[in-house]
């Protein structure tokens, strides 16, 4: 019984190293490599290039399985590069799909050259002026997508000069690279960065800067020197960051306290180390349902040939467009469309939100409304469907339903048993006064 137990945790441990070791396993990427050629004369940049490359993606520089990988044929062995990768920021299965999937992540790797920034904020992160011998190597920037774009990479690596086997010195990612948000809420963009602490790059400090693009126009919208604990002069509300986890984690993911319809773009987190950046883009959409009204409610009372205008307004939605229609819904419960009116042009109110309105002409004479129904407009929006209705009723119907005949007949049956109580009634009051004068003579 000891053995067979003894056997029994063995298979446990041993399945369960399985499963770690295929989940946790870091992938074989296929990228471009693009640089810029120098251009002719002046030495203006001329057209970028680009070739395949080919990353081996390892956690520790002990792990040799990317020597034994065969390499495709259609990529140059000088861009075939070993990459470690400590924090297992690329190991994640969204850049490792399963074998045969046709959806593959994307990546980039572009040559970088280490430099300081000029920025306010960056600035004290290389105040001595001093540029380490440690930055005499080979560097490379990569940005990299996973599967159905569910997660955004951005890495720093180092090579020492003339090899190919890199080691990641800053990564960046984000769990938000499409976000949605309803007007109004709270709503956190996630950007979270690991630096090697093995670096000395590291030791300095490091600074964060979150800014705005929307249609070729920017601002900043948050940016912090977390060598010094400060926050640059904005002029954006409600934007802020947790502070105490940006120094313990490394969550540098931005909050924006109240949703606005400005708010909707792109967003690019920034990571600064002393004379290193890496950036990642993000896209917020604003996006609120219409809210529904119909004027007049209630409908007033129709008689067969009237005709009723009903105006349907959409208000407060963002984005355009919105899908507007009517519905009637008869006493049997059978639904028909009713077409989509007479539809206005889309109005945008103050707060950068849109409204749009249909009219409805309801010809009783040409629509067979029965005694009536129900009266829906339908509004289709990314944010949801939403609907309002109003009740119709049709007055002086010319063929009665069978309800109607029974009801008809019921109030002639009470009215005929009224009638017969009230001659029954009568004949036997006049009846006893006559025999009373007989009595007393």
């Amino acid at each position: 019984m000891t053995d067979f137990s003894t056997i029994y945790k063995l298979s446990l441990v041993a399945l369960w190293c399985f499963i770690h070791a295929c989940s946790s396993s870091c992938p074989l990427l296929e990228c471009w490599f693009v640089q810029e050629k120098v251009g002719r004369g002046g030495g203006l940049a001329g057209a970028t290039t680009q070739e395949k490359t080919l990353l081996h993606i390892r956690k520790d520089e002990r792990d040799d399985g990317a020597a034994s990988s065969r390499a495709p044929s259609d990529i140059n062995p000088d861009r075939i590069y070993v990459i470690t990768d400590p924090a297992e920021t690329l190991c994640h299965r969204s850049f490792n799909p399963p074998r045969g999937s046709i959806k593959k992540p994307q990546c980039e790797v572009n040559p970088f050259q280490p430099q300081p920034s000029s920025l306010a904020w960056v600035r004290s992160l290389t105040e001595n002026a001093f540029s380490p011998v440690y930055l005499q190597a080979d560097w490379f920037s990569a940005s990299f997508h996973g599967v159905d774009d569910e997660r955004g990479v951005a890495t720093i690596t180092r090579a020492p000069s003339g090899t190919k086997e890199h080691s990641v010195i800053l990564s960046l990612s984000s769990t938000t690279m499409t976000a949605q948000a309803r007007l109004g809420q709270p709503v956190t963009l996630d950007c979270s960065f690991w630096a090697d602490p093995l670096s000395p790059l590291s030791e300095t400090g490091f600074a964060v800067e979150w800014r705005y693009q929307f249609r070729g126009d920017g601002r900043l919208v948050l940016a912090y020197d977390g060598k010094t604990e400060r926050l640059a002069d904005t002029l954006e509300d409600g934007a802020t960051l947790d502070f105490e986890a940006l120094h313990e984690r490394g969550n540098a993911s931005l909050i924006l306290q109240e949703t606005k319809v400005q708010h909707s773009g792109t967003y690019i987190c920034s990571v600064f180390l002393p004379y290193l950046l890496a950036q990642v883009a993000m896209e917020l959409e604003v996006v609120e349902p219409p809210s529904l009204s119909i004027h007049p409610s209630p409908l007033p009372l129709a008689v067969p040939g009237q005709v009723l205008n009903i105006q349907c307004e959409a208000s407060g939605f963002v984005p355009l467009p919105v899908d507007l229609s009517w519905e009637f819904r008869g006493a049997d419960g059978k639904s028909r469309s009713l077409g989509s009116g007479s539809m206005s042009g889309h109005r945008q109110a103050w707060d950068g939100t849109y409204s749009q309105s249909t009219r409805l002409q309801l010809d009783t004479s040409k629509l067979d409304l029965g005694r009536g129904g129900e009266i829906s407009c339908v509004a289709v929006h990314r944010g949801g469907t939403r609907r309002a209705s109003v009740t119709l009723s049709v007055i002086g119907f010319s063929s009665p339903s069978i309800e109607d005949s029974m009801a008809m007949v019921g109030v002639a049956l009470v009215l005929y048993g009224l009638i017969k109580f009230a001659s029954w009634t009568f004949t036997s009051s006049g009846s006893d006064e006559a025999a009373k004068p007989n009595k007393d003579k």
